[in-house]
């Protein structure tokens, strides 16, 4: 169990020397390094989806966007799996770190590789970059599953931030790749360049997260003691953290406490929230298997040319990310279980809502829909994993982040499948 520097941290964060209750401190810096964080947990990933466009003029015969996708999912979902199993005997801390330093070495191995083949096609730089896809999928299990179980014992503010920083990360990406398309699209190797931008902006955001994530956010009064509150409530997860705050735990020879092994299993925390794990798991179904292949591949020639792909790429990141905030105005957050699953399982009508639009309907038509995928994605999946934690102790809220984790990827990878779906009879396998 804690020693009591745990809980003498956690009665300094609690009373103000006279028995009355305050509140502790840095709730708003920690929830700006959540932001940031999150940002930091898919901008690599993000700046190789948004500078596709490049991609697809060095390897046009090779569906940049649809394979790097199928190779980046796999390898994130199986080590997310692993992770989750093992969720309550991994130090957090290190798994954070060590998911952050392999999105910083893999986004700045992107740019050594195009600096060191100046940029040029065929299939031996394409492997190359699909290794460090897979690279970036790994990174993502590490950061994402650790990052939402790690806040899932804190406010809700916390998770919120941070989800709004993933959806932040493709609306940044989105927004530079229109000014580097406006600054060098007239220029010689124009699109090259913008790319180099891209992954050299990326590696330094990618640092800045370990930086924070190391010195900064741990340090916090406000985390220490959603910590200290963890670990005398059982969690082991969370020792290396208190301890490079200077908080020690302690615990009994066996590697758990008693507390640990009241917590309900995963098997049983699944059982529970069935519907928030179904529901994770067919919005991202459902988006994956249009976004982002669909959008590049299938939507047709239209008056914005070149434009059009990142236009729509750029629609469905914006509102995605302004999408995550509608929630905090609680009159219009969906917190019933059965509205919540109607409303995902209404998102299919999309698919042939897609598919008619692309096929019948203009730009304009297309640009709407795609807003409207980002606005419903964004704001369901704040719904889902803010709802779903609430009433379990803090082992058991690690846990369960974990799983949802697990399956917000399982489906992305199911979505990404689907999305080959849309290639049959068009000739292009």
């Amino acid at each position: 169990m804690a020693t009591n520097n745990s809980e003498n941290e956690m009665v300094m964060f609690t009373t103000n020397g006279s028995g009355a209750t305050r509140k502790p401190e840095g709730k708003y810096k920690a929830m700006v390094v959540c932001f940031i964080l999150g940002l930091g947990s898919l901008v690599s990933w993000n700046s190789m989806l948004t500078i596709a466009d490049y991609y697809y003029k060095l390897f046009p015969k090779y569906h940049p966007s649809r394979v790097l996708t199928l190779v980046y999912q796999p390898f994130a979902l199986v080590t997310m799996l692993i992770l989750a199993y093992y969720e309550s005997r991994i130090n957090t801390r290190m798994r954070n770190l060590a998911g952050f330093t392999l999105f910083f070495a893999s986004t700045f191995l992107v740019l050594v590789l195009d600096l060191a083949t100046s940029g040029k096609g065929g299939i031996e730089p394409y492997i190359g970059i699909c290794v460090l896809a897979a690279c970036f999928g790994i990174a993502d299990a590490h950061v994402e599953g650790g990052m939402i179980g790690d806040l899932y014992f804190m406010c809700p503010e916390f998770i919120q931030s941070y989800l709004a920083g993933l959806a932040a990360s493709g609306a940044l990406t989105s927004l530079l790749r229109i000014l580097t398309k406006l600054a060098f699209e007239k220029s010689h190797n124009g699109l090259r360049k913008g790319a180099i931008l891209f992954f050299a902006i990326s590696t330094l955001i990618e640092f800045l997260c370990i930086i924070l994530y190391a010195i900064y956010f741990t340090k916090l009064p406000i985390v220490k003691y959603y910590r200290s509150k963890a670990a005398s409530e059982g969690s082991k997860t969370v020792s290396a953290d208190l301890a490079a705050a200077g908080i020690q735990t302690q615990t009994n020879e066996g590697g758990y406490d008693n507390k640990q092994e009241e917590r309900l299993s995963n098997k049983q925390l699944f059982l529970e929230n069935l519907d928030y794990a179904a529901g994770i798991f067919l919005i991202y179904v459902a988006t994956l298997s249009i976004f982002p292949g669909f959008l590049y591949e299938n939507t047709g020639s239209h008056q914005l040319g070149t434009w059009y792909p990142i236009v729509l790429i750029a629609m469905y990141n914006v509102v995605d990310f302004i999408a995550r905030y509608i929630p905090l105005v609680q009159s219009l957050k969906l917190e019933s279980r059965k509205g919540l699953l109607i409303a995902i399982l209404s998102r299919f009508l999309l698919i042939p809502a897609f598919y008619f639009t692309a096929k019948y309907g203009d730009q304009g038509w297309m640009i709407l829909l795609t807003s409207f995928l980002g606005l419903t994605n964004g704001y369901l999946t704040v719904c889902v994993l803010t709802v779903a934690p609430r009433g379990y102790k803090s082992p058991e809220q690690n846990a369960l982040g974990n799983l949802l984790v697990a399956c917000l990827l399982s489906g992305i990878f199911v979505g990404v499948c689907l999305d080959w779906l849309w290639l049959i009879g068009k000739g292009s396998f």
